[in-house]
């Protein structure tokens, strides 16, 4: 491992958003800000022992960022103490406050990098708040979709029964969702998200359930830095590659798409979360990233 690793805190009163400081020996390269999706927090990225994708960024130069979002992973307080939030709340206050954060630290642009449910928060956030593209220079996307079209019975069990259903029924018995308590996460999530989410999935209008925000016009008004979307040939649900075209289509119809797949030279067809754990990354996509974030400066 050629990095070292801390824990930051940015105050965001009434809560503080933990994140992951990985800080190369020779930081060279501009700086990373990586964010989670949902049921996910920032370990998607890192690990103590110097495996993921924030790990490899920082051992090849990047000073890396990976956040928590609030109520998960580090930050405080947990979901699980009665913290809730809504989505337009982490799109207008959060994400811009953590973009911020790291560009006052480094005062130059940085690198956007999401997975999942991330990268619609994030491009949610940028289309509302068109100050911040300014001090982002370039967004990547593994697996981000907003509407799941796909239909199977895996599509059934794990979207219509437990996300749009049982999720949002528990989560107002408990006061949040314990997704980590039932194996169906690596963290909980807030009610009041967990159930903005519901509507978009569905195929609702991408449109803020608070106050009709238009984010789809927004985006397509908005002068976006380069944007790279990673989808993976075995992910037949979370981030399917088609709902990830579609996600593109409608955001940022000029943005590059690599699918992760044998048959387009890539050594394995990799799935929604080992995209960003299977061993082979590293040799494989990761390189091709790391080359495609180095062309950007």
């Amino acid at each position: 491992m050629k990095h070292k690793q801390s824990s930051l805190y940015l105050e965001l009163a009434p809560y503080k958003l933990h994140i992951r400081h990985l800080l190369p020996n020779q930081p060279v390269q501009a700086p990373v800000l990586m964010l989670h999706g949902a049921i996910e927090n920032s370990r998607i990225f890192y690990s103590h022992s110097g495996k993921g994708l924030g790990c490899y960024l920082a051992d090849q130069g990047f000073m890396v960022y990976c956040a928590d979002f609030a109520g998960r992973g580090l930050s405080k307080p947990h979901v699980s103490t009665g913290f809730n939030q809504s989505q337009q709340q982490m799109i207008t206050r959060d994400i811009p406050a953590l973009i911020d954060y790291v560009y006052q630290l480094q005062q130059q642009p940085l690198i956007l990098i999401a997975h999942s449910w991330g990268g619609v928060l994030a491009m949610a956030s940028l289309a509302r708040c068109p100050a911040s593209t300014v001090k982002v220079a370039g967004i990547v996307c593994f697996g981000s979709k907003r509407v799941i079209s796909v239909q199977s019975l895996e599509r059934y069990l794990k979207i219509n029964l437990i996300w749009n259903t049982i999720a949002p029924w528990l989560s107002k018995k408990c006061d949040y969702f314990p997704a980590r308590t039932l194996r169906l996460g690596a963290d909980d999530e807030p009610s009041q998200f967990l159930q903005d989410t519901v509507h978009w999935i569905k195929g609702e209008p991408f449109v803020d359930l608070s106050d009709n925000f238009n984010y789809a016009q927004a985006s397509q008004q908005l002068q976006w830095p380069p944007v790279l979307h990673f989808a993976a040939k075995n992910d037949r649900l979370l981030g399917h590659p088609n709902d990830v075209k579609a996600f593109i289509a409608e955001t940022t119809p000029q943005a590059n798409f690599r699918l992760l797949a044998t048959s387009n030279g890539y050594q394995h067809n990799y799935d929604h979360i080992s995209m960003l754990t299977h061993p082979l990354a590293v040799t494989d996509h990761f390189v091709e990233l790391r080359d495609w974030l180095l062309q950007l400066s």
